[in-house]
């Protein structure tokens, strides 16, 4: 039988025998250059790049990367703008990044958490690792519930934005906008040097993607993370939603993950529940649904800080440290893949995504323990875009959250959070 002949790797003196092929080569279709393993390849990337460079300046188009296929589109990344730090990056789904916009201005008037100008959360770094949870006073809730009913006010109003076409930078720019229209500040701007107003994560990502000139594209899932800074506090939540037709898979990933978070809320939240109950609830749930729990991140304390004590790990058999109070403050946000539980984080040093490039969805809300049970801060309301799944809601109630005056907006929240555990 013949032997097909063995490829050489394509590093200057190196002659080694290669199987390793470029993969912008491959989506591209452009000709063939194997390397013997990633350290070759990264060693060669200064020069071959330009393969790609010559490839886009025959192009009438720069090439962008969209479901695996090389395709024209004004908004991706030319090889010559490519950021260096993905240079011989191994995706590991169709995801790609693309082109973002310069970070948008807050108007000085609005108050700004201690990082907004350093990227340094001082305080925070502080308390880092401490156990100690602080109980908030009456005060300090009446203020946590203010922002946190303006974060779900901008989640539904960006939710509601969704469809195909739209970018996730103008989501983020819509989010950014009704912040300042509240004169709020948009708490993930500049946060540890995050460069965007809100997280937006598509399919595959599961948290703190960064928002970009992609256009979203029908059938996709994103998770949109809200949170304002208003008054001292913040307030937290972010929502999967769909664009356009929802794929079936996609449905059931989306639909598990919020029940998840729904029970989690219901069976675990109330004064002396050890913190560590809520990920058994939530893993029990969807493991049986056939899906796993990310364990690289978890929900937490939240108020004056955007992030402080207590950690709360959405998996099974975890060690969170505490025991509910009256008074405790902190987001339950579980993230759930569609595969594996593993993650990785893209060279960005932010975008997580799935080592197996399936599907991730997320839901948060931020609450509060009272002495009878718990108040979801970020409740859904009338305003709220609707689940696929709920039958129950009637067209009607799908308004825009724009169209209702805020003390009506007030009065269906408070309504709403009863319902999801407010009182018990």
């Amino acid at each position: 039988k013949k032997m097909e002949a063995e490829h050489v790797c394509a590093t200057a003196g190196c002659g080694k025998p290669a199987s390793l092929r470029c993969p912008t080569c491959v989506k591209f279709d452009l000709p063939a250059y194997y390397f013997c393993g990633q350290e070759c390849f990264k060693s060669s990337w200064a020069t071959h790049k330009t393969v790609h460079m010559i490839a886009q300046a025959t192009s009438s188009q720069p090439l962008s990367v969209s479901n695996n296929r090389a395709k024209p589109n004004h908004h991706a990344l030319g090889e010559s703008e490519v950021d260096e730090r993905f240079a011989g990056y191994l995706y590991t789904g169709s995801l790609r990044p693309y082109r973002k916009s310069p970070r948008r201005e807050v108007p000085e008037h609005i108050a700004r958490p201690e990082y907004a100008e350093t990227g340094v959360p001082a305080e925070e770094n502080r308390l880092r690792g401490g156990t100690s949870i602080q109980p908030h006073s009456a005060e300090d809730i009446r203020k946590l519930r203010e922002v946190c009913h303006m974060a779900r006010e901008v989640l539904d109003i960006a939710g509601h934005a969704v469809r195909p076409g739209i970018t996730t930078d103008e989501i983020d720019e819509v989010v950014h906008n009704e912040c300042i229209k509240r004169n709020a500040y948009p708490s993930p701007l500049n946060y540890r040097n995050f460069p965007k107003s809100c997280c937006t994560s598509v399919n595959e990502s599961v948290c703190h993607g960064i928002p970009d000139m992609r256009p979203l594209e029908d059938g996709d899932i994103v998770n949109i993370d809200v949170t304002l800074y208003y008054n001292g506090f913040h307030g937290d939540i972010n929502e999967t939603f769909f664009v356009g037709t929802p794929k079936p898979n996609a449905v059931r990933l989306v639909k598990a993950t919020h029940e998840a978070l729904e029970k989690a809320i219901d069976n675990c939240v109330k004064p002396g529940r050890m913190y560590r109950d809520i990920g058994n609830t939530i893993s029990r749930h969807v493991n049986q649904a056939g899906f796993s729990v990310i364990r690289s991140y978890c929900g937490h304390g939240i108020g004056r800080l955007f992030h402080t004590s207590p950690n709360i790990p959405h998996y099974s058999k975890n060690k969170a440290v505490g025991v509910m109070r009256p008074g405790h403050v902190f987001t339950i946000e579980p993230m759930i893949n569609e595969g594996d539980y593993h993650d990785c984080t893209w060279p960005d040093d932010w975008t997580s995504v799935t080592r197996d490039g399936k599907l991730s969805a997320q839901f948060e809300h931020t609450m509060v323990v009272t002495e009878s049970g718990v108040e979801v801060l970020t409740a859904r309301t009338a305003g709220s875009v609707p689940f696929p799944w709920d039958k129950t809601q009637q067209p009607q109630q799908q308004q825009q959250p724009q169209q209702q005056q805020p003390q009506q907006q007030q009065q269906q929240s408070q309504q709403q959070q009863q319902k999801s555990g407010g009182g018990k």
